[in-house]
């Protein structure tokens, strides 16, 4: 079964459907939408996706960028494993394969992708990883949802949906690419 830093994912009809494959697929075409116009444009655009459904995520937005533009956007996939600071506490985390296109991240406009912003401590373990490969023109964040509860003056550019949580929650996501469906769920 997936597991996901907010938790265990729960098991299939557990917790409430949040979102439905539709309602990911509408928030992900808003957000590839909103990353245009902020960027005015594709030129220069570098999509990072943290591992593991920031990946997939990152991928769909280029794919709805390109049916806009007319224009192959470039992506890319970001490992933090080895920058985050819960390693002593939770060691058993596999690294994933760092991929970065061959023109490199230098005077790009990058927009790191995950799936769930909460503490905020993955993106600034992403940001420490970014600076180790080059030096991007501007770092944006998308997130399909944002849960709340940050330990860190962090905050997403696009967000799919705000889903005010109390801690004691879990939101999982799933992905049709890693998980055979598309839904977010609270439980």
């Amino acid at each position: 079964m997936p597991t996901h830093v907010q938790g265990t994912i729960p098991a299939e009809g557990q917790g409430r459907v949040v979102l439905d494959a539709g309602d990911i697929s509408r928030a992900l075409i808003r957000i590839s939408h909103e990353i245009l116009e902020r960027n005015k444009g594709a030129e220069d655009l570098l999509l990072l996706g943290l591992h593991t459904r920031g990946v997939p995520l990152a991928r769909r937005l280029a794919g709805h960028i390109a049916d806009v533009e007319g224009t192959t956007v470039a992506t890319g996939e970001l490992d933090v494993t080895m920058y985050r600071d819960d390693l002593r506490s939770n060691p058993t985390r596999a690294p994933h394969r760092t991929q970065v296109p061959a023109g490199g991240i230098d005077g790009k406009t990058v927009v790191l992708v995950d799936d769930v912003l909460y503490s905020g401590r993955t993106i600034r373990a992403a940001l420490d990883a970014l600076s180790d490969l080059g030096r991007p023109a501007v770092v944006r964040l998308a997130v399909l949802v944002d849960r709340g509860h940050r330990e860190l003056p962090i905050r997403a550019d696009h967000v799919g949906k705000n889903l005010p949580t109390a801690r004691s929650e879990r939101v999982s996501l799933r992905l049709v690419e890693t998980d055979g469906e598309d839904e977010v769920r609270i439980a």
